[in-house]
């Protein structure tokens, strides 16, 4: 282009950035947010920063936080243009790791970030993400919106999020109340929640599988899509009256790959994998595409979404008291003195 050719100015709108579009996207996000307000909130969005006041009724508060994705399950979701539960897994992935250390979580920002904004699609995110917050009584207090042209393909996105909780210094849970004869009580998944979608991926790619196949009776997308369990409510409801020794959360590395970050290293757990059932989804897989066994466990949370440590006095009534609370709760192994080489058991 000749230098005379070239426009005589520019601005923020002809490098692609839909000014009028972020404007709308804040109306849609505000009562979202407001659905979600909790004590301890001291300001509405649109500041520079959000402010929150950690609530009177602790005594010595220790702050937790954490920061995680939804992984590639965001493929998925451009793939089946299907974007109101994808929210609920990024609240998600945050609370429930908060949670593992005693912690309530009290509230939440996220981090959205596009080429070109498609508010309809960034009002459906945030929904999910908003109903996510409510689903963890955690507050959704701020967060970003980017529109960055050039950096994603068009109708892509990714997402991040960020909590907060509280605990009394006197009630953490650090996994130093494992002890040799401990049960362990596993709380039932949705599917594969957020992790291991990489190779849920491939087998769907590399055995071509339409996305409307029938798992159980539901169109594989749905299955695929489920949104992540969250556990919050239940186990801070179960904590008031019991001692939880120790809480995994189970994710990435499946099984084996987080519930020894919680034992010390003079025991090890010995989980009974016929104590529970596989959802379909997993044996599906396995089946398909003849994946080995250990190595579903190393990748999927293979129906087990969060494991509680628990005195062996205190197994009836906590299993009483989640499956009331709404979960599907059942002991999948236990806990034996003495190093092994294997600090976490299948059998």
């Amino acid at each position: 282009m000749a230098q005379s050719d070239k426009p005589q100015s520019l601005s923020y709108r002809d490098a692609g950035v839909d000014i009028d579009a972020g404007d709308a996207f804040i109306d849609v996000i505000k009562p979202v947010a407001k659905r979600t307000q909790r004590e301890g909130c001291l300001s509405g969005l649109g500041g520079f920063g959000a402010l929150f006041e950690v609530p009177k009724n602790y005594k010595e508060p220790i702050l937790v936080s954490g920061t995680d994705g939804v992984g590639t399950k965001l493929k998925l979701a451009f793939d089946l243009n299907k974007h109101d539960t994808i929210g609920i897994d990024l609240v998600a992935m945050c609370v429930n790791d908060v949670l593992v250390q005693g912690a309530e979580p009290l509230f939440f920002l996220d981090y959205f970030a596009t080429g070109k904004l498609t508010p309809d699609v960034a009002a459906k995110v945030v929904e999910g993400i908003g109903e996510g917050c409510v689903q963890a009584n955690a507050a959704l207090i701020g967060g970003e919106t980017a529109e960055m042209p050039g950096m994603y393909k068009a109708g892509e996105y990714d997402l991040a999020g960020f909590c907060v909780g509280a605990v009394e210094k006197a009630k953490i849970i650090d996994g130093t109340k494992v002890k040799a004869g401990d049960k362990l009580i596993g709380l039932a998944s949705t599917g594969a929640h957020s992790n291991g979608y990489s190779l849920v991926r491939k087998v769907i790619d590399t055995y071509e599988v339409p996305l409307d196949t029938l798992i159980e009776g539901k169109p594989l997308a749905d299955v695929v899509l489920a949104p992540t369990k969250i556990y919050v409510r239940s186990v801070l409801s179960l904590m008031q009256n019991v001692d939880v020794h120790a809480l995994a959360h189970i994710t990435g590395g499946g099984i084996p790959g987080n519930l020894n970050r919680v034992l010390p290293e003079n025991c090890h757990a010995v989980v009974n994998e016929s104590s529970w059932q596989w959802p379909a989804m997993f044996t599906w897989m396995m089946e398909i595409a003849n994946i080995e066994r250990a190595e579903m466990y190393r990748t999927f949370n293979c129906g087990v979404g969060m494991i509680l440590v628990v005195d062996a006095d205190d197994v009836e009534r906590s299993i009483a008291a989640l499956n009331e609370s709404g979960e599907t709760a059942f002991v999948v192994g236990e806990v034996n003195a003495g190093a092994a080489e294997q600090q976490v058991q299948i059998v």
